[in-house]
């Protein structure tokens, strides 16, 4: 993975959770994994897909979570409901969307995806050939660990045109 994608996602966590949460975070011990990731209890997912692809994944126990969901959404969570899931997932959305716009503005635009959440521990993910850089996010609040499974686009320009609207023109119909 190019490092070059790591702060735009740390300094995007950092200004989205002081933002949302009031609450400072700093950065653990980085590292870097190629086996499946095993999740924990609460785990969103988000692709990338542009000049950088892959995903980036949101990890954090159910007592993380709740606490995120209840000051995200204003009210006291005691189980990760469809509110709370909807909170959580949000939190992995904007933090996303806020790098994107880092990557974009560093010459790397990418689209995200809409967030996918997993509950439950102990399912396996894989990310395939994609290494995962791991960046634990930790405060008072508790740790949020964010995989960076990204890399630059092989032939970026193709992957952008993807997203273009189609182009139909009758004359080339015709015989």
């Amino acid at each position: 993975m190019n490092v070059k994608f790591l702060n735009p996602f740390v300094d995007a966590a950092t200004e989205v959770i002081q933002a949302e949460i009031g609450y400072v975070t700093r950065r653990g011990e980085l590292r870097l994994e190629k086996e499946p990731y095993i999740t924990n209890d609460v785990t969103v997912i988000i692709s990338l897909i542009g000049q950088v692809v892959g995903n980036v994944i949101y990890s954090m126990s159910e007592s993380t979570a709740l606490f995120l969901a209840s000051r995200i959404m204003g009210e006291t969570f005691t189980a990760i409901n469809g509110l709370a899931q909807s909170g959580v997932a949000e939190l992995g959305n904007v933090i996303t969307g806020r790098a994107s716009v880092k990557l974009a503005n560093a010459g790397f635009g990418s689209v995200i995806s809409p967030p996918t959440l997993l509950r439950g521990k102990g399912a396996t993910i894989s990310t395939l050939d994609y290494a995962r850089l791991i960046v634990p996010l930790v405060g008072d609040w508790g740790q949020l660990e964010t995989h960076l499974a990204l890399r630059e686009a092989n032939g970026a320009r193709v992957v952008e045109e993807s997203f273009a609207a189609p182009s139909w023109n009758p004359a080339r119909e015709r015989p």
